[in-house]
């Protein structure tokens, strides 16, 4: 077995990741399952990140409630809170963050 080589957003690989998590999902909701699957897989957490300019930990992600868009489980001064992985921002290297990157460019924003 050869080992599989990561995707990284700057070789232009985001649309394969894109239709990688999107294969057989009919509707915002079985997408945003699709992300969460892959990110879930990929993403090693926890790891740092801002949030209104406020660094955060984010421990996981999970969908909202309508299960159609995915928020971050984030710790700051040991509180829990939930906030939409659009709003977090990754200032330093994460490993599988291009799944993250993919997520954004999916809904059309910048990471």
């Amino acid at each position: 077995m050869g080992s599989k080589r990561r995707a990284r957003p700057e070789d232009g690989s985001l649309e394969k990741l894109i239709e990688e998590a999107t294969v057989d999902a009919y509707g915002p909701a079985e997408q945003a399952t699709g992300f969460l699957t892959m990110i879930e897989e990929h993403v090693g957490f926890p790891f740092k990140a801002r949030v209104i300019g406020e660094e955060v930990e984010v421990t996981s992600v999970d969908v909202t409630e309508d299960g159609e868009d995915l928020v971050a489980k984030c710790r700051r001064r040991g509180r829990p809170y939930k906030v939409l992985l659009t709003e977090v921002r990754i200032p330093g290297e994460v490993r599988g963050k291009e799944w993250i990157a993919a997520y954004f460019q999916f809904l059309g924003k910048n990471l």
